[in-house]
């Protein structure tokens, strides 16, 4: 059935009041677009999955309420109690409205995500999506976390996982998202894997998605700031977030690292790769290979031996 999405756009200061006219009116559900401080919720959640260039390019001057109304609602009549009620509040706004597919918000980008083949060994697959293949299979169902194997950041990740994992190791995986790097590491041989991500709610799909893939019982996900989780030593250290976040842990990294162990810092936008390679040196990190793709970088380097 045919829904409509009346946008209401007015500028950041009067978002509040737009978005009051907007639930007074509203007989469905109101979705808010506000992009103004884009940069601190990516900072604070470490996850750059949140950060392509379609969303860089968005206003940030701006926000827009979306009003959903049923199909058995007049748009015409809303949009002219919608004008009243803006023009009556003083709002320099503008209106649009557009036929939309009745649809759960919530799930609707299931219809974008599909089986992806990753190295030599890999393939991510969707929890609903049946696909014969050879290849190591790591069922997916990212709900409402980022790192579904799609963004070249985890790709990057993935493709070193495939390479470097040979059995046994122990992987520790900083800002763990969905899960995917620690789940894809136990799948190809490691033995086993801890996850540490701030957001309580990326830790529980991580769970989730542990037990889709049967390996629940060798990881081992927990609410942590960055690596203050961490203990012992690992062969392996992922860490698919942010710039600034990899330079603030970058210290912490050494302690943790066996010998010989291999620390792989993704999520960097090509800009700041430079800058993040000096880090990592600095906190005395033996920078050994950048890999590229997109614009995003993906650091690798080798604990002493």
């Amino acid at each position: 059935m045919q829904w409509t999405d009346i946008k209401i756009t007015v500028p950041k200061p009067q978002a509040d009041t737009a978005e009051a006219i907007a639930t007074g009116v509203s007989g469905g559900g109101i979705y808010i677009e506000d992009y103004s401080d884009l940069e601190e919720q990516v900072e604070r959640i470490a996850h750059v999955d949140l950060i392509e260039q379609d969303l860089l390019d968005k206003d940030r001057t701006h926000v827009t309420v979306h009003l959903y109304l049923s199909p058995d609602e007049n748009p015409a009549e809303v949009l002219d109690l919608l004008r009243g009620r803006l023009e009556g509040a003083e709002l320099d706004y503008s209106l649009a409205a557009d036929g939309v597919e009745q649809q759960d918000w919530e799930t609707a980008w299931k219809a974008y995500y599909h089986a992806l083949p990753i190295g030599r060994r890999l393939a991510v697959v969707p929890s609903w999506e049946d696909y014969p293949t050879d290849r190591t299979v790591i069922r997916l169902d990212p709900g409402m976390a980022f790192g579904t194997g799609t963004h070249e950041t985890t790709a990057l990740c993935l493709a070193a996982l495939d390479e470097l994992v040979k059995g046994g190791e122990r992987v520790l995986d900083i800002g763990t998202g969905s899960g995917i790097l620690a789940i894809a590491a136990l799948k190809l041989g490691a033995a086993e894997a801890e996850g540490v991500d701030i957001d309580p709610m990326c830790v529980r799909t991580a769970g989730e998605n542990a037990r889709l893939n049967g390996v629940e019982g060798r990881l081992k996900v927990l609410v942590g700031d960055l690596s203050d989780k961490a203990a012992g030593k690992y062969d392996i250290i992922t860490a698919n977030i942010v710039a600034n976040a990899i330079l603030h842990l970058a210290p912490c990294v050494p302690g943790l690292l066996a010998e010989g162990g291999v620390f792989i810092a993704s999520g960097i936008i090509d800009a700041r790769e430079e800058e993040v390679c000096a880090g990592l040196a600095a906190a005395g990190l033996k920078v050994a290979e950048v890999r590229r793709q997109g614009g995003w970088a993906a650091i690798l380097c080798r604990g002493e031996v």
